[in-house]
């Protein structure tokens, strides 16, 4: 029998996070051998070529907040020559009073400047982004093509070893390396060094070398909607992208006339299931509606013209898994993204390769790091203590989901 190849470093995970981590290592010229159970990159969630990138600016968690502008930030820098920087307005919630000037220090309070984030009152958002509404202007707000970000990534080069329609089952350890096997039980390969950049199988890998991580898959539905020229709903579509309950991207004006509107998306916590649904392109008609506070717009003019269904991973603190497995040396977590995996996986390039080198954090701090941040993406935050078995999670592992199917 041919023994297993050994490799210093293994990326499990082919999609936009694996392929952006398996990048920065090959750039900073090591050697890395990427290995994912399809027959080429970003065949999952990462097939996503919708996707919408901004820093988070809600009355979430501090961290949250933090953490989603240092990643935009790495994002915009990574991808930059694949940006689609359209802009994007995040209108106020309905109910709520809106004071411009008090928005406008809350923005500058999270470290948005003005060239990222602005209050806007409606009469200047009508006028900057046609969109007659309270809220906040994102001018660097942008949507990538993750399948085609994911594939460049991993163009044939020196250094990079690929191996495509390859499924790790588990991994054990032994003599000083990581076995990967099969689901026979063969070692596939050997490793120093692995890293887990999938999703929901994530939780799988973990549990085979007794660690419970505690992810769910969240199953969302994207609408691809046709609108004719003449239909009241043309006059009502954005020329930049959305993001409030829901998301959408500008309408794109086809050469009939027509218009092209993708408007997005169902969350069905718990579900994988990845066929279409007539239940979802409803759900999301109604998002278009309260996305252009036009409520008493016809859904039937939003013709349906395509979707895209995806499950991400999400955990139940809601900020992805990042980091070290201190209870297991060098094993090194990249998931639960949620629906941010543009911005997480721009960040754990940065953070994973600082700790798979054992680079001083440097660098890190110069990005805006701090120990605080760092620990609330590490894996160890689930855990009560270090596990030598699977053991009891710690109290902010319970899922805080929204019961109800909710966009994003």
């Amino acid at each position: 029998m041919t023994k297993p190849q050994h490799h210093e470093i293994v990326v499990i995970g082919a999609g936009i996070c694996g392929a952006t981590i398996a990048n920065e290592l090959l750039q900073l010229g090591k050697s890395v051998c990427i290995v994912d159970a399809a027959s080429s990159a970003a065949t999952a969630c990462s097939s996503h070529a919708y996707a919408i990138a901004h820093p988070h600016i809600g009355r979430g968690s501090p961290r949250l907040l933090r953490l989603t502008r240092i990643a935009f930030l790495l994002a915009e820098a990574r991808w930059g020559k694949v940006w689609n920087q359209h802009g994007i307005f995040q209108p106020s919630k309905k109910d709520k009073h809106f004071d411009r000037v008090e928005v406008a220090n809350y923005l500058k309070s999270l470290g948005l400047d003005e060239d990222i984030a602005v209050a806007l009152d409606a009469q200047e958002a009508e006028k900057i982004c046609g969109i007659k509404q309270n809220g906040v202007w994102l001018s660097r707000g942008a949507s990538l093509n993750i399948f085609e970000a994911s594939n460049a990534l991993l163009q044939e080069q020196q250094h990079l070893t690929c191996l495509w329609n390859t499924r790790v089952a588990k991994l054990e350890q032994a003599n000083g390396k990581w076995l990967l096997l099969n689901e026979a039980d063969e070692v596939i390969l050997t490793a120093d060094k692995v890293v887990l950049a999938t999703a929901m199988d994530s939780k799988v890998l973990m549990s085979s070398i007794g660690i419970k991580l505690p992810l769910k898959p969240v199953r969302g539905q994207l609408s691809i909607f046709s609108i004719k020229k003449e239909d009241a709903w043309a006059s009502k579509l954005p020329r930049v992208g959305i993001s409030g309950d829901g998301y959408c991207l500008p309408a794109q004006r086809l050469e009939d006339g027509s218009y092209r509107w993708m408007v997005g998306s169902s969350f069905d916590e718990g579900e994988d299931d990845l066929g279409s649904r007539d239940s979802s392109d409803a759900f999301n008609r109604e998002q278009a509606q309260g996305l252009l506070a036009y409520s008493e717009g016809d859904l039937k003019g939003l013709i349906k013209a395509g979707d895209f269904v995806g499950v991400r991973c999400v955990a139940g603190d809601r900020l992805p898994i990042i980091g070290a497995l201190t209870q297991r040396p060098g094993i090194f977590l990249a998931t639960a993204l949620g629906s941010r995996g543009i911005l997480w996986s721009a960040l754990a390039a940065k953070l994973i390769t600082a700790q798979l080198l054992d680079d001083d954090f440097a660098l890190l701090t110069r990005l805006g790091f701090a120990v605080d941040l760092v620990a609330a993406l590490a894996p160890t935050r689930f855990f009560a203590g270090a596990l030598a078995a699977p053991a009891a999670l710690a109290s902010n592992s319970k899922p805080i989901l929204p019961s109800a199917p909710k966009a994003k």
